[in-house]
């Protein structure tokens, strides 16, 4: 089990459980072990989410591909395809469901590839359950309530669709990850407000991450990279040395 602190409470099919309301989303679970994956199935359903079980990447992927998958619970080290190639595969191909990855390795370089590959949030085993459902819950609030706005937001010639979650720079898509919109989103809505690398982290991943400002440096890289004329010298996401960053329209 690879030292995880699941603590299940709740057994499938038990009379404690009593009749589970749906709460409409699916989550899909690609884990190999199968203690830890019954865990989290069991778990997950009795929060009301209906759990689809993947032991392998490609059969994740294809899953995933399928569609009506509202998040994804993906470990990194999976038989066939590994966690990474499976992001980067979705991500690709403009799947846009919240990721969330599981590994047990604790390297700063390996979140960071989550992360600027577009997972939504990183785990590091072992985890505590609750910690675990709470970050599911927030990223599924998350994401619903950035596709209820039907917004736009203009930086010049860019245009930031908040219900789509699109970018495009003078009409042309602009291919962004999904943690890569999160975090041009939440400058935006700062409106021109300054906000630390902190600030950031709590606003995209939540309260409960434990990232670096490294991993916020790197993704305003990127967003740069693909929306300024030079990223060096940028004209709408502004470095405010020694505090953080702000947009400018």
């Amino acid at each position: 089990m690879s030292g995880l602190a699941l603590g299940w409470t709740r057994g499938r099919g038990g009379s404690d459980m009593g009749e589970v309301k749906s709460s409409g989303k699916t989550v899909l679970v690609v884990e190999d072990d199968p203690s830890i994956a019954m865990g989290l199935e069991m778990n997950l359903e009795a929060e009301g989410h209906r759990v689809r079980v993947a032991v392998d990447g490609e059969e994740g992927l294809r899953i995933a591909r399928a569609g009506g998958i509202d998040l994804c619970v993906l470990d990194v080290m999976l038989p066939k395809l590994n966690g990474f190639e499976v992001l980067r595969t979705l991500r690709a191909e403009r799947v846009t469901m919240p990721i969330i990855m599981l590994s047990a390795r604790g390297a700063e370089m390996d979140k960071v590839m989550g992360l600027e590959l577009g997972a939504e949030d990183y785990v590091t085993k072992p985890f505590s359950l609750a910690e675990l459902l709470a970050r599911v819950k927030a990223a599924l609030r998350r994401d619903a309530i950035g596709r209820d706005k039907g917004v736009v937001h203009c930086l010049g010639d860019i245009a930031l669709d908040v219900g789509t979650r699109e970018v495009r720079r003078a009409g042309a898509l602009v291919e962004l990850t999904a943690t890569e919109f999160d975090v041009l989103l939440c400058l935006v809505e700062a409106q021109g407000r300054v906000l630390s690398r902190d600030q950031i982290q709590t606003h995209v991943w939540g309260p409960l991450h434990h990232g670096t400002q490294r991993t916020i440096d790197n993704f305003i890289l990127q967003l740069r990279s693909k929306l300024e004329d030079s990223s060096t010298e940028p004209k709408h996401i502004v470095t405010v040395r020694g505090v953080g960053y702000r947009i400018v329209t």
